[in-house]
């Protein structure tokens, strides 16, 4: 099978629910402890396979590239219980059969979780090409090249991307049919049933590849495996999408069959592709009013939330967030799914705690999250920090570093959180303007860097000294983006 040159393993292109994958690694790594279930039956077979199966779709490795982010070896309850939670099971971190069972179904070979990177995803250019490098005995070539064509158009009809079949020499997206070990492709398939394709994301060499399991029986209709459906969702990989966990999305990682001609592309999947790649031309642009880098120097732009990361200062809003350095003129955009899959856009407060940890809170609910991860049994209610019930959500949130307090904002008030007692405070909530004199407008965000608080409203910020006990100067919210 003819390939790329692999000039660079390691991907960066991710997207919105984006989670890069770890595709240049082997898939069949040792289980870092025992199993933690026994099925009824005592059965090898099924023990087997549940331990490949949390091994190729739930290892997660950490980046050597990226230091700053430390990801601890899991256990196999820790991947079982990820599983659950992306499939919407019940989590127990325990093999029952409702468990056994979705794990039984042909899927997608392309993990569930992974290593996530640090720059928007997607192709630098909307111009693709495909090549069809060889053909399956169960269809005409015909079939197989209708099939692959109308693939594409599923993608090509919501974005600006354009698809040109070629016929030799490399393509952006080389698209082959192999068994077992294949190539120099670094997945291998596993027969009948179970992984029927795998792709690779965005990139040089493997990057955009799509192999399908000659294994299976691949067809035109309803009977064995639709190969418009299975090619419909690698090429959404090979685009930059990841696993959706939305049972009707076509990144859904199970196979099911659909009628193709009833069934248009699903609202998830393409609130996803235009996450990456916009609107097709002449057409509304339909993705999240999120500013762009231009307009990030508005007058009228306002934030979500924003929160320290170590050095660096998160702006979130909508599905983005943007970094910015202390010593770099250029703030750099993300996607939130880049960073953290299955988190939900528009997260209305963060901060982050004593522990290097970041708190994300929407509505009643936060999560809480240390690198890459978010921790297992996330979200919660807020009322487990604290609050009484009559508390539906959080504005604003700051933790200080001097005293290990937070104070959440809600409204024109604020509570006091004890981080290292891990309790409310006992006398609030107090009026926000009494401790902090000077701040009247109700609080849409707030971080504390070198001392100092931020305290964010609409297109305004105020620099507060919490020592003196006054506003040190009012500014602009994006001041911090040298517009």
């Amino acid at each position: 099978m003819e390939q790329k040159a692999d000039s660079s393993p390691t991907r960066t292109g991710k997207r919105v629910k984006m989670k890069a994958l770890s595709l240049w690694l082997v898939t069949c790594t040792a289980v870092s402890s025992a199993l933690p279930f026994h099925p009824e039956k005592d059965n090898e077979e099924d023990a087997k396979l549940v331990q490949n199966y949390l091994n190729k779709f739930y290892a997660v490795e950490p980046d050597p590239n990226q230091l700053g982010w430390k990801i601890n070896a899991e256990s196999a309850a820790e991947k079982l219980q990820k599983m659950q939670q992306f499939f919407g099971l019940k989590v127990t971190g325990k093999l029952d059969n409702e468990t056994l069972e979705m794990m039984k179904k042909p899927r997608c070979g392309v993990p569930d979780v992974g290593l996530y990177g640090f720059t928007l995803p997607g192709w630098k250019k909307t111009k693709l090409t495909y090549r069809i490098v060889n053909y399956t005995p169960d269809m005409s070539k015909e079939d197989v090249d209708k099939a692959v064509e109308k693939a594409f158009k599923v993608w090509s009809a919501v974005t600006p991307l354009i698809f040109t079949r070629i016929h030799k020499g490399i393509a952006d997206i080389m698209i082959a049919f192999g068994t077992k070990v294949h190539g120099h492709c670094p997945r291998y398939f596993d027969g009948p049933l179970g992984v029927l394709a795998h792709a690779f994301p965005p990139g040089n060499g493997l990057g955009g590849d799509v192999h399908f399991d000659e294994d299976e029986d691949w067809t035109t209709g309803s009977a064995g495996f639709n190969l418009f459906l299975v090619a419909a969702h690698e090429f959404g990989h090979a685009l930059g999408l990841s696993h959706s966990n939305d049972q009707r999305a076509l990144m859904f990682p199970n196979y099911a069959y659909i009628r193709p001609s009833e069934s248009p592309l699903p609202p998830d999947d393409i609130s996803g592709i235009q996450s990456i790649y916009g609107s097709p031309p002449n057409a509304p642009d339909k993705r999240p009013t999120t500013p762009t880098s231009s307009e990030i120097c508005g007058s009228q732009i306002s934030f979500d939330a924003v929160t320290t990361l170590r050095q660096e200062v998160i702006f979130l809003k909508g599905r983005h967030l943007w970094r910015v350095y202390p010593d770099n003129s250029e703030a750099e955009r993300e996607l939130i799914s880049a960073f953290w899959p299955n988190l939900p856009p528009g997260i209305e407060a963060a901060y982050e705690n004593t522990k290097d940890q970041i708190l994300l809170f929407k509505g009643n609910k936060f999560w809480v999250i240390s690198g890459y991860q978010v921790l297992l049994g996330y979200p919660k209610n807020i009322n487990t920090l604290g609050f009484p019930k009559g508390v539906k959500k959080v504005d604003a949130a700051v933790c200080n570093k001097n005293t290990g307090k937070t104070d959440f904002f809600i409204g024109d008030k604020y509570w006091r959180f004890d981080e290292k007692r891990q309790s409310m405070e006992k006398g609030y909530p107090r009026l926000t303007v009494d401790e902090f004199p000077g701040i009247s407008q109700r609080v849409d965000a707030v971080f504390q860097q070198k001392g100092l608080f931020y305290f964010f409203h609409g297109p305004k910020q105020w620099e507060y000294d919490p020592i003196a006990k006054k506003v040190v100067r009012e500014m602009k919210s994006n001041s911090w983006f040298h517009c």
